[in-house]
């Protein structure tokens, strides 16, 4: 049970695994897309049709009686979720003779929630992971079977972050897979010690203020690539702000004034620190490395953005 593309190379690798059957995959249905609101199926729907595995789509599985009986009907081992996006109710659940197996990007107990990958950026971690468990009623509460940890660098964004959990997903849920069939693995109970909630970001948390520190600042960029984007003001239209970097220098000039523009970025000051913005997207425009934006702009050292 999967939705995006995140979850595609764990689906492939459990189709290609000889001794794992993949059965049936379940995802949501078909979404408008794009300029033109295309009706576009999942990428997991995607991905089974291309190795013909039947799929189900369904809008709140936890009602669907009919998809439930024909769950019941394969008689599976194991549910595997991986982003599904819906909740299971307790009969869904009770449904596979082992489990429901749900993998998780976060080192649980921290980040249990919908926004785990951009959250632990937003908020400066330098490590985060992927967590196996093994699915109950309560958000991402479930016994732990596994987990691995990631190193976040200091300019890996969200984009980045979420690849690096989509390769090596695959074999933490194999591993976990064949460890429960087996008796070799003991799930144990996560401590409370440490629980947060990753809320979704909504359009308003990308708004930039260049009061903030540079340190702040840069995670809020970096952390938000994918979505809302990052954005500030320059004559009353909007910049998406794509790449930034934190510069070892600091200056007593108002946050939000231009320092320098070079073929490196825009060095802005902020309320602590100087950052250097490298890639914009600006209103009604592509994505451009920000020297050219800023001598189409006209910017220059004085200037103020966010205005």
């Amino acid at each position: 049970m999967g939705t995006p593309d995140i979850a595609q190379k764990s689906l492939e690798t459990l189709i290609k695994d000889k001794d794992i059957s993949v059965e049936a995959v379940v995802t949501q249905p078909d979404r408008p897309k794009g300029r033109g609101n295309k009706l576009t199926p999942p990428p997991i729907k995607i991905c089974a049709a291309d190795n013909n595995v039947v799929c189900f789509q369904t809008e709140k599985i936890s009602k669907d009686t009919d998809l439930i009986n024909k769950l019941k009907a394969i008689n599976p081992d194991f549910f595997i979720t991986f982003a599904f996006g819906q909740i299971l109710s307790q009969e869904v659940l009770d449904i596979p003779k082992f489990s429901t197996i749900n993998l998780h990007a976060s080192l649980l107990p921290k980040y249990r929630g919908a926004n785990p990958i951009q959250r632990c950026i937003f908020n400066g971690d330098t490590k985060t992971g992927i967590t196996t468990m093994l699915t109950v009623l309560e958000l991402d509460a479930g016994d732990i079977c596994e987990t691995q940890e990631i190193i976040i660098t200091e300019d890996m964004n969200d984009i980045e972050l979420k690849q690096i959990i989509s390769e090596k997903s695959p074999q933490l849920l194999c591993s976990t897979i064949k460890g429960l069939y087996n008796g070799n693995i003991s799930p144990k109970k996560q401590g409370e010690e440490g629980v947060c909630i990753a809320k979704k970001f909504v359009k308003q948390d990308g708004l930039i203020d260049w009061n903030n520190s540079a340190d702040y600042i840069h995670n809020q960029v970096r952390s938000m690539v994918d979505f809302p984007t990052a954005y500030t003001f320059y004559n009353q239209k909007i910049i998406k702000v794509l790449e930034t970097k934190k510069l070892p220098i600091y200056s007593d000039k108002e946050a939000g004034e231009i320092l320098n523009v070079s073929k490196s970025g825009i060095q802005i000051n902020t309320g602590n620190g100087v950052i250097l913005i490298s890639k914009v997207k600006p209103e009604s425009k592509g994505v451009m490395n920000a020297y050219d934006f800023a001598n189409g702009a006209q910017l220059k050292q004085g200037l103020k953005i966010g205005e």
